[in-house]
């Protein structure tokens, strides 16, 4: 099959196409043909070094994956050969979905949602998963509550948005200006030029605020808070600092580390039957060009994700 590998850490010029085996499934476990993997910014912190989550190379990076399964382990019963699937196997533990064939524990995945293609479906499980498991299962938005999203058109907050408009909440989503119209077709109640007005300074009352930004955007977030507050980060989740200073003003500190998890998945694949959510794919690369797709989303300021085809 066709892998992407890198031996060094370095920038998007370590990754290369290579043949490798195709792995075989141990029981529970299920091979899956992979049509398309998305490229998340983790990633591109893995490549360079900055972030060594999965230990020094060689390694194949890449978690989002979707496919048909190609063969079914002994004792996996949940699909069969031919099914299309989708999800998020084993992270933070490699899971090599940059290439051609992955395996997956069978409760790591779920079905592929009908109306979505596999492009589509790639770029929805790490980011949605982040997404629902900060918003409704740790958060727990309700209909009416308040919901501060930051970087709302990007790969995680563009669907926070439909997530939490799909709970009943009203939205206030930071964006730069050229993503307003896009964020407010998602349905976002209220946009924040973050270039041109602080937010900390515009926003009260909100029940729950989803970062997925870092640096100050923390503690700043924190005035926009109603007392007792739900502040969730997905990359600021180790910061003990920041947690003290959260539950010191009265507010409830969350961390979310994003974790495989089926239910989740199908919760989503739900929610895009019923046409209330849908990934937004920006760029499409073929899979020998992982480097490429690494440098636009190093670049930044993209709408939605980029995604690797494997077919």
């Amino acid at each position: 099959m066709l892998a992407v590998v890198q031996n060094a850490f370095g920038g998007p010029e370590v990754l290369e196409a290579v043949r490798a085996p195709v792995p075989e499934p141990m029981p529970t476990e299920v091979l899956v043909r992979v049509h398309a993997t998305s490229v998340n910014p983790v990633e591109t912190s893995i490549r360079s070094g900055r972030f060594p989550l999965i230990g020094r190379p060689p390694f194949t990076l890449g978690w989002d994956v979707s496919g048909v399964v190609e063969k079914v382990g002994r004792g996996a019963s949940r699909f069969q050969v031919g099914d299309e699937v989708y999800g998020m196997p084993f992270f933070p533990r490699p899971a090599g979905a940059y290439a051609e064939y992955v395996v997956s524990p069978s409760r790591m995945l779920a079905r592929k949602p009908p109306s979505l293609d596999h492009t589509e479906a790639a770029a929805l499980a790490l980011t949605g998963l982040t997404a629902w498991q900060g918003l409704v299962d740790y958060a727990g938005v309700r209909p009416g509550d308040r919901v501060l999203i930051h970087a709302a058109g990007g790969g995680v907050g563009h669907l926070a948005v439909q997530i939490a408009k799909a709970r009943g909440a009203y939205v206030i989503g930071t964006v730069s200006a050229g993503k307003a119209d896009f964020v407010r077709s998602l349905g976002a109640d209220e946009l924040i030029d973050y270039r041109a007005t602080d937010f900390g300074a515009a926003v009260r009352d909100a029940d729950v605020v989803l970062d997925v930004v870092g640096g100050d955007y923390g503690e700043r977030s924190f005035a926009t808070l109603r007392p007792g507050g739900t502040f969730v980060t997905a990359v600021d989740h180790g910061n003990d600092e920041l947690r003290a200073k959260a539950e010191a003003a009265g507010l409830r500190f969350v961390g979310v580390g994003v974790e495989p998890d089926h239910v989740a998945l199908e919760a989503l694949a739900g929610l895009v039957a019923q046409g209330r959510l849908r990934p937004h794919v920006s760029h499409v690369f073929p899979l020998a060009e992982a480097a490429k797709a690494h440098t636009v989303v190093e670049a930044g300021g993209l709408l939605g994700k980029v995604v690797l085809s494997a077919v």
